[in-house]
């Protein structure tokens, strides 16, 4: 899994810290990811869950070992449409 290829998989249950954002306040926000709407990712953290804007947010996944860097407008869209595999979908 790389920056090109993550958007495609499902990201409920990956660790992931906001790294980059217009709003400060998001920045450091870091924990599990929880669940996902079409414009949110909801992070588990120790202060509780905090749901963080895609489009306003850049993202640092934690996946097998590896840092995974990426910009949460390429996550915008409903899990189920951005993770198919079928068709000619953008996000194949």
């Amino acid at each position: 899994m790389d920056p090109r290829t993550l958007p495609r998989h499902e990201l409920a249950g990956l660790r992931v810290e906001v790294v980059d954002s217009p709003n400060a306040d998001l920045v450091g926000v870091s924990g599990t990811v929880v669940d996902e709407t079409t414009n949110t990712l909801v992070v588990g953290t120790g202060d509780g869950p905090k749901q963080v804007p895609k489009a306003a947010a850049t993202f640092r996944f934690h996946v097998d070992g590896e840092r995974v860097i990426v910009d949460g407008e390429r996550l915008v869209a409903r899990p189920a449409r951005r993770t198919e595999t079928t068709a000619t979908s953008k996000w194949r």
